[in-house]
């Protein structure tokens, strides 16, 4: 549970601290963090809300006859960073984003959360815990400092130093991340090479995606430090699992886990089994926002342990949701198919949404598929009703364009202005050409 500063706290402890700067951030609609660089002395006139940008330089904000936009720092979200120019120490707030006029932009994706979870309230839901896994890749960086596709090590999963090349990289990064308050779970190296993941504790969902945009920053910054790029790009390399962000989800009432039931041979809720009706019902709809650029589609392919088909299970690992083992307190949800370069604040929303669907029309629950489905022929996938994932961003930008619950969870500024930048780059994809069609046809034809 993150602290709750109060106004004069914040002011004494940066004055205590000797912060000579203050980073307001927030996160555009790309999933992108920006952030309003200003000296300590404005760090009242900050905590007064009175901090204005150009909404208009931000893709996805506002056109720029209506600009001007207003920041509101959430004071639980303050920290100091461990790095600090020669001046003094750099801290920072996330901030909500306000129009003039006092009421919340409705395309500020961290609003849209906001607004998810009042619709799980209500209904009745006081809390949604989410638990991200975030991956990445370390590559070396040229002698111009631009990012090569050059791993660092030939590690594989779990594998230690000298073979992990990249652990004194992560372990700094866990010191980091301990130190600005996060409760590291684990950290290992991942199945490809280059590839790694820190697991950090689980925290209800608007604190979750705040840690996961804080978590990206601390990665490439300390990765910079030890000559070294890191990537959230889902599939930076051919042959090799892709980077995911499996997030594991529950819904609580009060502080009494609502999707367990001891009662049941699964230890799942009825409400459990609704959200995940709801969360298979509506995953095409959804995915365009959990795997949200060109190259996710290259890492939700069958053989590389990411998800491609709506199925859930209990006991394997090929579906799109899988249910842990945990029970009681840890019984939740493990949905597969995200991966990290999502807007967290827009993906947990979405299943959130797509979740409370599900138990709002008590949607009926799929039986379980237990066998591995990547080595099911078309026909037996067929006959076991088992829907694949979209194959492509058009596919997932079509699909979300059908599914009317997810875009009234985005809401339509969020939706039109992200369904725009993401055609846009689909046209740029499917009109470029790439090398690999010069390998493939250049000498041939």
């Amino acid at each position: 549970m993150r602290k709750q500063y109060t106004r004069q706290e914040v002011i004494e402890i940066a004055k205590q601290q000797n912060v000579r700067y203050l980073r307001l951030q927030f996160t555009d609609l790309l999933g992108i963090v920006k952030n309003v660089e200003v000296p300590i002395s404005q760090l009242e006139k900050a905590l007064n809300n009175k901090i204005m940008f150009d909404g208009s330089s931000i893709e996805g904000f506002v056109r720029i006859e209506e600009s001007d936009m207003y920041l509101y720092p959430d004071l639980s979200t303050w920290l100091i960073f461990p790095w600090h120019s020669a001046d003094g120490k750099v801290a920072r707030l996330i901030c909500d984003i306000y129009m003039p006029d006092g009421t919340p932009f409705p395309g500020d994706p961290r609003g849209i959360l906001k607004r998810a979870l009042k619709d799980a309230e209500r209904i009745g839901f006081t809390t949604m815990n989410v638990g991200p896994e975030p991956e990445f890749f370390l590559f070396k960086m040229d002698e111009h400092g631009n990012a090569t596709t050059e791993v660092n090590d030939q590690g594989g999963y779990f594998d230690l130093a000298p073979v992990d090349l990249g652990e004194n990289c992560r372990r700094e990064i866990v010191l980091v991340l301990e130190s600005l308050g996060f409760d590291i779970e684990a950290s290992h190296h991942e199945v490809a090479p280059g590839q790694h993941e820190i697991d950090f504790k689980y925290t209800s969902a608007l604190s979750a995606a705040d840690n996961i945009m804080t978590f990206k920053l601390v990665v490439k910054t300390v990765a910079r430090q030890f000559g070294l790029h890191a990537t959230f790009m889902p599939k930076p390399l051919y042959g090799v699992n892709g980077s995911g962000m499996h997030c594991h989800q529950s819904l609580f009432r009060e502080g009494v886990n609502a999707f367990y039931d001891e009662k049941d041979e699964m230890g799942l809720s009825q409400d459990a089994r609704y959200y995940l009706a709801g969360i298979l019902a509506h995953a095409k709809g959804y995915t365009a926002v959990t795997n949200p650029i060109v190259n996710s589609y290259k890492r939700l392919v069958p053989g590389y342990e990411a998800p491609c088909y709506i199925a859930w299970s209990g006991k394997n690992r090929s579906p799109l949701v899988r249910v842990p083992p945990a029970r009681g307190l840890g019984t939740r949800l493990e949905i597969r198919s995200p991966d990290p370069a999502a807007n967290p604040y827009l993906a947990i929303a979405l299943m959130l949404r797509a979740g409370l669907d599900g138990i709002e029309r008590k949607l009926t629950l799929p039986i379980p598929v237990n066998r591995n489905i990547y080595v099911m022929n078309e026909m037996e996938r067929v006959r076991a009703g088992i829907h694949s994932l979209p194959a492509s961003l058009r596919e997932a930008l079509d699909e979300l364009a059908n599914d009317e619950v997810m875009r009234d969870a985005l809401g339509e500024h969020a939706y039109r202005h992200f369904y725009e930048a993401k055609m846009i780059e689909w046209d740029m994809f499917r009109s470029m050409v790439h090398p690999w069609e010069r390998e493939q046809y250049l000498s041939l034809y």
